[in-house]
């Protein structure tokens, strides 16, 4: 027992002797480590006790609860090293430039792609027969009734064997037009190989004895010919004064005489409208002096009719 008591008596007084003995005290750390030092006595003294301490020393003493010790590791890393900036790498492009970039890189791999697909299929369409016009079946025409359809089909069928889309259209168009019952054509693409054709005829007026022969004439003085189709019935007035040699608008202003004839005799009152019926030949050989030749009851009669107010005469 009195051992024991002589071993506690010389830890006390070494304790003590640590608390009391003056240390210069530069830091917070300092004192967090004489805290800890007196902590560390503590745990190996069996029996707890109050140390003496100096009330000179007071301002030594430290509340463990008020430490902080993860400030006190970054206040002694402050003095260890110094801060290093850390470089920043900024790209040499602005923002907004990049996204423009990005964009145009977008356009043009479209535009690239969309220009391959365009070279592919143009390839695939001029070399595939799938698009080459077989027969004269391939070919569809509509609306022919008095032009020669064996002539339109001729034209028409120029293209069997060809490639679809090497069919020149326009001068199709063009070809047909040239054949004087066609007014008007139309000339498409049936993919894959079929090509249409669409007529639409002039429409005769009356007939006209251009040296011995007679032909149908329009209201622009196109000489059509007669038509291909003989189940059609025209009853028109003879044009006499028209020669095989006169150009187009030659022929064009004689009809516009025609034209006005007709149209006042058959604005007339209704007791007169069998007038248009009764012609039988329009002289228009001088455009001062129309002459026609009437068919009447009481029989045939040539009347001049001069070059206007046809009906006043």
């Amino acid at each position: 027992m009195l051992a024991h008591n002589s071993v506690d008596r010389d830890l006390m007084a070494r304790d003590s002797i640590e608390l009391t003995q003056p240390e210069p005290v530069t830091s917070t750390l300092g004192k967090a480590r004489s805290l800890a030092a007196v902590q560390r006595g503590a745990s190996r003294s069996p029996k707890s006790f109050t140390p003496e301490i100096n009330p000179d020393d007071s301002e030594l003493l430290i509340n463990p609860e008020d430490l902080d010790l993860d400030e006190l590791d970054g206040e002694e890393s402050q003095f260890l090293r110094t801060s290093r900036r850390v470089p920043v790498r900024r790209s040499t492009i602005p923002k907004i430039a990049a996204n423009r970039l990005k964009i145009a890189g977008v356009i043009a791999a479209v535009v690239v792609g969309c220009a391959g697909i365009s070279a592919w299929a143009y390839e695939y369409g001029t070399s595939s027969w799938r698009f080459r016009i077989q027969s004269s079946d391939s070919v569809e025409i509509s609306g022919v009734r008095n032009a020669p359809r064996a002539l339109v089909m001729e034209v028409a069928g120029a293209d069997i064997a060809r490639n679809i889309f090497s069919v020149p259209l326009d001068e199709r168009k063009k070809q047909l037009e040239q054949i004087p019952w066609v007014e008007q054509a139309t000339v498409m693409r049936l993919l894959p190989n079929r090509i249409a054709v669409t007529i639409q005829e002039r429409t005769p007026v009356a007939f006209a004895q251009i040296g011995s022969r007679i032909s149908l004439i329009d209201a622009n003085g196109v000489v059509m010919g007669l038509p291909a189709n003989r189940k059609t019935r025209y009853s028109f007035p003879v044009i006499r004064g028209i020669t095989e040699t006169e150009p187009l608008s030659s022929r064009a202003a004689a009809m516009k005489i025609y034209n006005r004839l007709v149209s006042e005799l058959s604005d007339s009152a209704e007791s007169n409208a069998h007038y248009v019926q009764q012609l039988s030949e329009v002289d228009l050989a001088d455009p001062e002096d129309v002459k026609v030749t009437a068919n009447d009851p009481g029989g045939t009669m040539v009347v001049h009719l001069g070059a206007q107010d046809f009906l006043g005469h």
